[in-house]
């Protein structure tokens, strides 16, 4: 991923260069290898690049073989390949880049080519053939990668994008998180949903969604989050997984430390074959010998990351998850007290107030960094999951299947305000880019569409076994369709697949979200905290902790236009859940540890 600023509709482009390259340099964090710039009659498009596809020919902007057409991409585009072989017209590419394919498909299917593309994307592009120049803007069908819209009264007739707010916060008086699943086009300044899948029903909210009544094909679940992992393993660039121990992380390594290993199969028999052709004919000039092609082989070999307290119950888990798939395991231990000296850092990232979004985070961000230090520039994450399955634990409170899938359903939509901004701007902070196989569009199409009756799970302590003795859990099928395997290695060990769920920022250790709040005790006064409702009458914080985050984040962000962006994440009040959304607030929680204990 990368990070883009572009403005359009400009009076005097060749003047305003400056202004938008320095937009665009304070989010160079977010494409560190390097920086480009393009100016067109009425458009300036800045692109600060993460090369991970096309590394050495891939710089953006992209430009036609006619020079008409102009493209800005913050993503990828995993089905490139097979979307070049499609065209029906000859198209010279210039480079080896996933995202050079979007400038053929828009000249063959305009504004349609959003439903063409497999990835994760936020792109803008001009079209300087017609007069007056015209451009596109795209958000990828669920919000994984970010994408603002904004307007300035200094110039009433220009629009600007870009990936993160900050690079717009002092340009323009309004803002908006561009919306997934939707396409801009300033022919008519409009902006319609190109994303319609079966089971969302318009851009309308759960209660008008229809029900799915489909039986859970839990082959076809396990194949298809399997395709899923095995596309997002695209990369020209040292990759690994973020491995917290939990279902929905060790699920996603497991999968890529198998098809990593067939990768590093092919190779060693490549080199076989190589070194048989070589010692049954004349010498190689390159006088590699055997010891150097079992070191080629060996790579790539699958690295995996964890984070959390001093023997927390995620380093704990991941630690045995990477033991039984055989990862080269990393595991970093951080402090309460660093956790607490990052925040505001957090916070200017995330450019968001949310009490989840921040406690969560956090140790990512810090973790991220630590991955970037080592060289690494992709991860596989495994966001999403608990929305699709309802695996939060304060799903158990559902009054019927109905309010539960619909509860999925306004979850999945909501994705980009939370975990998917977390998994991107934690880890884009530092230049690392994270894939998130379970928002797949396929896998999505494939769980969103299984009764909700099949995702549902017991209340109390007492749980519902299965024939096979497996408790019908939080995601008991996405766990099941994982319980056995065709060539009969387990894909994990029991005590991690039927791991009960962890919030992460519980799982990192409960002594951080703990010392959070007690830190926001000591620096919000009683007297300031009964002020609140004065200080924001809208989305007014109902805690101290969210009293000490909100007063960070208008210290970074102080106007009106900035707040208006950042959405908080609630559970259902209005099924007895608590307003702290970690998980340990949920009755079960403590009942379901004491039980197994």
């Amino acid at each position: 991923m990368c990070g883009i600023v572009i403005a359009h509709g400009l009076e005097n482009p060749a003047s305003d260069r400056p202004r938008i390259i320095a937009c665009a340099k304070r989010i160079r964090h977010r494409g560190p290898d390097w920086s480009g710039c393009y100016s067109g009659r009425q458009t300036i498009l800045a692109h600060e690049r993460l090369a991970i596809v096309g590394v050495d020919t891939g710089a953006q902007p992209l430009v036609s073989t006619d020079g008409q057409i102009v493209l800005a991409v913050n993503g990828e585009i995993y089905n490139h390949i097979k979307l070049r072989a499609s065209l029906k017209e000859r198209y010279s590419f210039k480079t080896h880049s996933d995202c050079e394919v979007i400038i053929p498909l828009y000249k063959e299917h305009d504004k349609d080519l959003c439903n063409l593309l497999d990835g994760m994307f936020s792109f803008v592009l001009l079209d300087e053939s017609v007069t007056p120049p015209r451009i596109i803007a795209a958000r990828d069908p669920i919000g994984i990668t970010t994408l603002y819209q904004g307007w300035s009264s200094k110039h009433p007739g220009a629009t600007y994008f870009a990936s993160e707010l900050k690079a717009l916060i002092d340009e323009c008086d309004k803002i908006i998180s561009f919306p997934p699943g939707h396409i801009y086009d300033s022919r008519d300044q409009s902006t319609t949903r190109y994303y319609n899948p079966s089971w969302w029903d318009g851009d309308r909210d759960g209660p008008s969604a229809p029900i799915p009544t489909a039986r859970a094909d839990l082959t076809l679940l396990r194949e298809t989050l399997e395709e899923a992992v095995r596309k997002r393993l695209m990369s020209e660039v040292p990759y690994g997984v973020l491995l917290s121990g939990g279902l929905d992380s060790s699920l996603i390594a497991a999968i890529a430390a198998r098809e990593t290993e067939k990768v590093a199969q092919a190779q060693a028999e490549t080199r076989r074959r190589q070194l048989a052709e070589a010692q049954s004919g004349p010498p190689s000039p390159s006088g590699m010998a055997v010891s150097e092609y079992a070191t080629i082989a060996s790579w790539p070999q699958l690295h995996s990351f964890s984070i959390g307290l001093e023997n927390s119950p995620d380093l704990l888990a991941a630690r045995k998850a990477a033991r039984y798939l055989g990862t080269v395991h990393h595991e970093y231990v951080f402090t309460v007290q660093e956790g607490l000296d990052a925040i505001p850092d957090v916070i200017y990232h995330l450019e968001t107030f949310d009490v989840t979004t921040v406690r969560a985070s956090t140790p990512m961000y810090l973790l991220s960094r630590k991955i970037k230090a080592m060289g690494v520039k992709m991860v596989l994450s495994g966001e999403g999951s608990d929305e699709i399955f309802g695996g939060y634990l304060y799903f158990h409170a559902a009054p019927d299947s109905a309010s539960f899938h619909q509860e999925c359903v306004k979850r999945v939509k909501n994705l980009h305000t939370a975990d998917c901004l977390r998994a991107n701007k934690s880890t884009m902070a530092w230049g690392l880019e994270a894939r998130v196989p379970f928002l797949d569009k396929k896998f999505l199409e494939v769980a969103m569409n299984i009764d909700p009756k099949e995702k549902m799970f017991n209340k109390g302590v007492s749980q519902e076994v299965d024939d096979d003795g497996c408790p019908r859990m939080e995601k008991y099928i996405l766990r099941k369709a994982f319980d056995c395997s065709p060539d009969g290695k387990p894909y994990l060990p029991r005590s991690i697949l039927w791991r009960q769920k962890e919030q992460f920022s519980d799982g990192v250790g409960y002594s951080w979200i703990d010392g959070m709040k007690d830190h926001a005790a000591a620096a919000v006064s009683d007297e300031a905290f009964a002020r609140r409702a004065e200080r924001w009458p809208e989305s007014t914080p109902d805690t101290k902790e969210a009293y000490w985050i909100r007063d960070i984040f208008d210290g970074l962000f102080p106007s009106e236009t900035a707040a208006k962006t950042a959405v908080r994440w609630i559970p259902r009040g209005d099924w007895g859940c608590s307003s702290d959304p970690s998980g340990r607030s949920v009755s079960i929680h403590n009942a379901a540890y004491q039980t197994s204990a």
